[in-house]
């Protein structure tokens, strides 16, 4: 970076072991000591900031960051940064699982949760990087193809754009087909259906079905609502369970 003339204030780097971190703080201060080098870890396992800050280690817990789920740093790595290191941030585990569907949505770029560790510590942190250049060590992109799937899934659903509706209607034939032709006319894509009869306190000549909706926003999905309230179906937005 510093030999293709980066003009950079900021690096931020993972840390696990602390290997790439302490490796790259010493590079780069020999160098450039006017940079700030500032590692990145995940509330789950603060290795590293708890071994600078000389407090018990309490790392533990399942993370989408593998690569950096370390419950202990290196001894000879954990020098290094306490003494190089500008600062260690710690993130939320939604925060890196935000920054992986940033990466793959606008860069294009396919990065495992520890590599997509710096771009949550932008999201959580981002006052203490304002008016900075600041430059990203994305390290890897090593992530099961499910686990991807499942992480854009859910931003989707964060974002308003993957909603669920419960729908009132009779159960009657035909009536399944009328609401799917309405959410079509109203421009959104049903993703899954729940068509339930017997669990639900409803009439017996009613049934409630609820929906999984892919729209534009949540302005859209009140306006799918709106639509098939209209229509003489009683509708109504479920709350998605909180993903932050």
């Amino acid at each position: 970076m510093l030999n293709d003339g980066a003009d950079i204030d900021t690096i931020i780097v993972p840390i696990g072991g602390g290997g790439l971190a302490a490796g790259i703080v010493t590079a780069i201060k020999a160098r450039r000591p006017d940079i700030e080098v500032i590692g990145v870890e995940t509330k789950l396992y603060p290795s590293m900031y708890e071994g600078i800050k000389g407090l018990p280690l309490s790392g533990g817990g399942v993370t989408i960051a593998e690569g950096i789920a370390v419950k202990q740093p290196g001894g000879l790595t954990l020098e290094i940064c306490k003494e190089k290191l500008d600062d260690v941030l710690l993130v939320e585990e939604s925060s890196i699982e935000r920054a992986i569907q940033m990466l793959i949505e606008i860069e294009k770029t396919v990065v495992e949760g520890a590599g997509a560790a710096p771009l949550a510590a932008l999201l959580d942190h981002h006052d203490r990087f304002k008016g900075k250049k600041v430059c990203m060590i994305v390290s890897g992109g090593n992530i099961d193809t499910r686990l991807l799937a499942q992480v854009l899934m859910r931003g989707m659903a964060r974002e308003g754009r993957l909603v669920r509706v419960r729908i009132e209607i009779p159960d009657v034939p035909g009536a399944l087909a009328t609401i799917s032709a309405l959410i079509g006319d109203a421009e959104a894509n049903i993703i899954e259906v729940y068509h339930q009869r017997h669990f639900y306190d409803v009439p017996a000549k009613q049934t409630d079905v609820d929906m999984v909706l892919e729209v534009r926003d949540t302005s859209h999905a009140e306006q799918v609502i709106t639509k098939l309230t209209g229509a003489g179906f009683g509708s109504r937005l479920l709350g998605n369970t909180s993903l932050d």
